[in-house]
Order: C-alpha cells, then structure tokens, then sequence
C-alpha cells in the first residue's frame, strides 16, 4: 500500500513515516503544506493520503480543503485526515460529500499503532472510518432535548410563518385560523421554548432565531 504524508511538523512526520514502515505500508512522498500535498498525489497516485487538518501558510482548515479537493479530483484515493483536538464540523465536511475512503482521527490515536494502521488500511479499501470521539459527541447531541420538537404542527406552520416576517394578520389569512388562535398558537411557542415574559416582538425575533438554528 502507497502512503503519502502531509503534516508541517517534520518530526511528526518521519515518526509517522517509520510506523507505517514498521507496518509495511509504503511512504512515497512527505509534504509540508498542503500544495506539496496536491503535487504529490497527483505524481505519485498512492493509495491514501494522511493529511493534518491545519497546515501552512494560514494554520486552519488547509488540509481539509485539499483533502476535498483530493477525493473531488482522485476518487480513488483515500483521505485519512488527523486533527489535534475534536472538530465536529469539519468531519462532517469531510465526510458528507464523498464518505467512500475518507477517515477523520484524532492525533492522538497515532499511539495505537495497531488501531491507526488499521484505520489507514479501512480508508484505503473505501470504508469511511470517523473518531469515536466525534461518534460519541454527535449521540450526545442528538440525545440532547430540543424545545422545537415540543410544538405541534400547526405551531410549526406558524413558527415558520413567523420566520417569514409574517404578521399575526397574515398568519391567519394564510392559515384559514381566526387572530384569536393565532395568537393563542404564539403564546404557546413563545412557552414551549422557554422565551421569558418581554415584549413580543422580542420574543418574536429569538423564536425565529431558534427555528433558524434548528
């Protein structure tokens, strides 16, 4: 199995290098930033890319733009990206466009020499392989209650409505409802989100801003 390497750190990298040696997989090529990278995938065609998220020159999410960008323009390439700490968002970002051969870890499972070369060889045959930190995080999340799914449907609609800039009048014109249950359906989204006693429209605003993060 063909490896390239991209991580600023050269002592990361020669310490990778020397453990996927040990595993007999095959490093073809190190870089140090994420152009390096791009260069080396394309003359070498290995069979997967180890990729740090932040490379240079502006240390944030480099490496996974040229990750998308090589699993965009080499499909056939797995994308093993590594990242210090847990970053939700950006596995997501990984994975969600192209989940066959790509893979988001921690750095920290580098340790596990046996779980990481594990996890190359996975990415490498097309699986996606994800942190079981990020795993555990997302259940968490989605454990988590959301006030949102208090409200009936009728309350949606008009939450929905609501987020449209339509007034209580509209709202009811829309919906074939008189104002008085109109308003009864806001008083009762404006308590079923636990939005404190304030004048309306206030209220009005942060309970469109919590159907518009949902």
């Amino acid at each position: 199995m063909r490896v390239v390497l991209a991580d600023d750190s050269l002592l990361f990298r020669e310490g990778l290098a020397r453990l996927l040696a040990e595993s007999e997989l095959e490093v073809v090529g190190q870089a140090g930033d994420a152009e390096e990278l791009l260069a080396l995938v394309a003359s070498e065609a290995p069979d997967v890319a180890i990729v740090d998220i932040r490379m240079p020159p502006g240390h944030r999410d480099e490496g996974l733009v040229a990750a998308r960008q090589i699993k965009a323009e080499h499909p056939s390439v797995g994308v093993l990206v590594l990242s210090q700490y847990v970053e939700v968002h950006y596995a997501i970002a990984l994975v969600e466009d192209r989940p066959r051969g790509a893979g988001y870890l921690l750095k920290d499972r580098v340790e596990n020499v046996d779980d990481f070369v594990d996890a190359v060889r996975r990415v490498a045959a097309g699986e996606a392989v994800v942190d079981p930190s990020v795993v555990a995080l997302l259940v968490s999340r989605a454990r988590e209650h959301d006030p949102l799914d208090e409200l009936t449907a009728r309350e949606r609609e008009v939450l929905e409505l609501m987020a449209e800039g339509r007034s209580n009048l509209a709202i009811s014109a829309q919906l074939f409802l008189t104002a008085r249950t109109v308003e009864s359906h806001v008083r009762s989204i404006f308590l079923k989100l636990n939005l404190a006693q304030a004048p309306d429209d206030h209220r009005r605003v942060l309970a469109v801003l919590s159907y518009l993060r949902a």
